[in-house]
């Protein structure tokens, strides 16, 4: 089997599984307007709270849930704000985990930030996998752009647009601009989660599949999709004063280690104390 059938026929089986214990993996993307001030000119411009004229919003969203076809996408354009922020308030309270390429620094702040100016109470709590941190952590590319890396990995690129004019007649209101920008922003929910999915088997502390799918008959379990299907290598996992068993996930590819000791007895060593009276 090639990696690449492999990789499609473990994405979906992935899906599959999420889509029967109804686990809601929901990969979410937005876009920003700029904020808007006056400025006595263009370069080292400290900009005060007094030149702030327009603060940035949320104009759009896109987002999908994992395991299912269909890309959601809202904007202040197609939906207006409220309606939009509501929609989205909506899916974060539903996600078990939220995926997303700078999700942590960028696109969930700024979704609190819109619940909390609509009134909103916190969403329910969900896990938040950054894909931006776990690219970041486990490889050294040249550039850590969405593009640069999915193009790296053959996995497809971001629509291309005009730039800042696109944000520029979006905000006032150009209907060819807003449908160039729900292209754009439904473009980047496909690549993220094909990311996810290249990614996946590299991403520490994962949260773990075994929470939110059943294990029968004490199966082992890979954290990273959850898959039962594991290959037992010769190699194991030392911790500091215990070794386990290591496996190989069929589907996804991850290294992973048992949750309970292969050796028995571990080699302990007790120290004599004296204690002086």
């Amino acid at each position: 089997m090639s990696e690449l059938i492999k990789a499609l026929d473990a994405t979906a089986k992935m899906g599959k599984r999420l889509r029967k214990n109804d686990v809601r993996v929901l990969v979410i993307d937005i876009e920003n307007s700029p904020n808007i001030a006056h400025v006595w000119g263009l370069w080292q411009q400290n900009v005060s709270l007094a030149q702030l004229q327009l603060p940035q919003e949320i104009i759009s969203f896109a987002a999908k849930w994992v395991g299912h076809p269909e890309i959601i996408f809202k904007s202040n354009f197609h939906d207006g704000h409220e309606e939009m922020i509501r929609a989205a308030y909506e899916l974060v309270n539903e996600a078990d985990i939220i995926i997303g390429y700078n999700s942590q620094g960028f696109d969930m702040k700024h979704l609190h930030t819109e619940f909390l100016d609509a009134g909103y109470a916190p969403p329910t709590p969900y896990k938040n996998v950054d894909l931006l941190v776990a690219v970041k952590k486990a490889f050294r590319f040249p550039s850590n752009k969405l593009d640069y890396v999915v193009q790296r990995l053959g996995i497809g690129a971001k629509v291309a647009h005009i730039g800042h004019e696109l944000w520029v007649k979006c905000m006032a209101g150009d209907a060819k601009a807003w449908a160039m920008m729900k292209k754009y922003n439904i473009g980047d929910i496909k690549v993220t989660e094909k990311l996810y999915f290249s990614v996946l088997p590299w991403i520490e502390k994962h949260p773990h599949m075994g929470m939110y799918l059943p294990l029968d008959n004490g199966e082992s379990m890979c954290p990273n999709c959850g898959s039962t299907s594991l290959t037992p290598l010769v190699k194991s996992t030392k911790a500091n004063v215990s070794t386990y068993q290591t496996y190989r996930c069929n589907e996804c590819s991850a290294p992973l280690r048992s949750t309970f000791r292969a050796r028995v007895p571990d080699r302990l060593f007790t120290a004599k104390v004296r204690i002086s009276g």
